[in-house]
């Protein structure tokens, strides 16, 4: 039986998104940096947390930070 994960998203769909964090950022070295950090912090957290996730952490950053850059309310006021 296969597993589906609470994201339902095509490779094309994540192609989509990480084009656009990249043609949004000023510095295409700076935010791979960023994602691949993200996608290391949440990979321990599952991991401490003892969660077995369905999706990988690197496609999950990419879709996390895509979100924020389209919907800035998701992020919050500091």
């Amino acid at each position: 039986m296969l597993r589906r994960s609470k994201f339902e998203t095509s490779q094309t769909q994540i192609m989509h998104r990480a084009e656009d964090l990249i043609n949004a950022a000023s510095n295409r070295y700076r935010i791979t940096v960023q994602v691949a950090n993200r996608a290391k912090r949440r990979r321990y957290e599952d991991f401490e947390n003892n969660e077995d996730s369905l999706i990988k952490p690197v496609l999950r950053a990419i879709m996390e930070m895509s979100d924020e850059l389209t919907q800035p309310e998701i992020i919050g006021e500091l």
